[in-house]
């Protein structure tokens, strides 16, 4: 299944470069944001780490980590102004796809239990809950379950 690009968007990969836009996006998203650290530490790691672009603009990224024949979805995201228009399906489908193309049998994620509009796209993409892990994010709290989910690719 290849993402049908809609006018004006562009998917590129990441650089060091694009990380203070990144880090305009990352707090605004996630209680617990990703650091600059995080983001230099995945790309000095070599993994897979892309943009999504309107017109020069970062409106979203996506890293995952390669492990064999297993890929693994660190991070996506899509800037407040941008979601809910079809631009995370599209970023996801990217990723899938850059995962067959290194020759993935597998792509895993962690997604917060509380986030049921993740994990509704995530199942509609294919993507089925393995397990979960217990107390594996922080939250205002304490600590929340992640769904551990798994895509045949």
């Amino acid at each position: 299944m290849s993402a049908v690009l809609k006018p004006n968007y562009a998917f590129r990969p990441m650089q060091e470069a694009d990380l203070d836009a990144v880090m305009q996006i990352e707090p605004t998203v996630y209680s617990h944001p990703w650091t600059r650290g995080n983001f230099n530490d995945s790309l000095k790691s070599r993994h897979k780490a892309w943009v999504l672009t309107r017109q020069d603009e970062i409106v979203g990224y996506a890293l995952m980590m390669m492990v064999l024949d297993e890929a693994h979805l660190l991070n996506i995201s899509v800037a407040k102004p941008y979601q809910k228009q079809g631009l995370g399906r599209m970023l996801l489908t990217h990723m899938t796809d850059r995962a067959r193309e290194l020759l993935a049998l597998n792509m895993f994620l962690e997604v917060r239990a509380s986030n049921v509009a993740a994990i509704t796209l995530y199942e509609d993409i294919g993507f089925v809950e393995m397990s979960v892990r217990r107390g594996y994010y922080p939250d205002a709290k304490g600590r929340e379950d992640a769904v551990l989910m798994g895509l045949a690719l």
